[in-house]
């Protein structure tokens, strides 16, 4: 008799391995590609999909045995929401570790205000006395915007709080009112780029919100404002965008966790640019947020798979 599996696209904790396996045995994937993806539909109960590691509608279509889909973290778009909906499936995710990416924000902003790494290569090198040359930003007097006021958007702006700063948000999906109660002051996208000297986005990616960041928008920021991106890479148009905005001044630093296409050409010019600082997506992969994601992720899909409800559910209308 075969046995059922649960599959993941890549690497999972070893927290939510030993709660999956409760019920049947994990296996991860060895790529994330559609077509290799496609090879482990057969007996699949459960895919966890991290990464870049898509469950499309024709691996759910196939997965005739698919109970449930896992996402390791808040992000769902690389499932396809519509299929698995259709196929009476539910898609859990785990939106309990957006502190770990706000403290991430924090400290990129933090380090390109203050130009850390400039000032640790004057050590290094031994031109000392370069700094006499150099004068660091501030945020106390200065204005950020955060593009996005979810759990992520609103925590950055409770670490925010400390600095003498202003604080605005742009956020569709909440009222003005809501807004407020979070902690910022509601305005305009075209307002708030106007306006800040420091851009963070925090919208999720869906149709209307990929591409959102264009060279048109970055031409309505401040001359010289800082734009930082843990989101997701594709809300910005392309990477050469950004290259010509540092290029021309119009930003004069930019911090990204994450890229439109990953891993991105690492020999894109913009990775030249020693103001451009990056991260390869990990910023909100910090210890206790992937135990705290693991174990929710892997908790709600269990609960699902013992026939229950989950606590975090994108499509809770298969339940009805």
């Amino acid at each position: 008799m075969t046995r059922s599996r649960i599959v993941a696209t890549a690497q999972i904790d070893e927290i939510a391995i030993s709660i999956l396996s409760k019920i049947a045995p994990v296996e991860t994937s060895p790529g994330t590609d559609e077509q290799t993806l496609l090879g482990f539909c057969d007996r699949t109960i459960a895919f966890v999909s991290r990464g870049t590691g898509a469950v499309t509608a024709g691996i759910i279509d196939k997965s005739r045995e698919l109970k449930v889909i896992g996402r390791t973290g808040a992000g769902f778009d690389t499932v396809d929401i519509d299929a698995a909906t259709r196929c009476k499936i539910p898609v859990v995710i785990a939106p309990v570790g957006g502190f770990a990416v706000a403290e991430g924000v924090l400290a990129i902003l933090l380090c390109l205000i203050k130009q850390l790494r400039e000032c640790d290569a004057i050590v290094r090198t031994g031109n000392w006395d370069k700094r006499f040359g150099m004068a660091t930003g501030d945020m106390t007097g200065h204005t950020v915007g955060i593009i996005g006021f979810g759990r992520i958007g609103s925590h950055l702006a409770r670490l925010l709080k400390p600095f003498e700063l202003t604080i605005l948000a742009y956020d569709p999906y909440l009222t003005a009112d809501q807004i407020e109660e979070r902690g910022a002051d509601p305005v305009e996208l075209e307002e708030l780029l106007s306006r800040s000297d420091y851009v963070s986005l925090h919208m999720p990616l869906n149709d209307e919100t990929r591409g959102m960041i264009s060279a048109k928008r970055i031409d309505m920021m401040k001359q010289g404002a800082i734009l930082i991106n843990a989101a997701r890479g594709d809300l910005m148009e392309s990477l050469d965008i950004l290259a010509d905005a540092l290029d021309s001044g119009q930003l004069s630093a930019l911090g990204l966790d994450v890229f439109p296409g990953e891993p991105p050409d690492a020999s894109h010019r913009l990775f030249k640019d020693p103001r451009c600082l990056c991260a390869p997506h990990v910023v909100g992969s910090s210890k206790m947020a992937m135990e705290r994601i693991s174990r929710s992720m892997a908790t709600d899909m269990v609960a699902v798979l013992e026939g229950g409800r989950p606590t975090h559910c994108v499509n809770p209308e298969v339940f009805a």
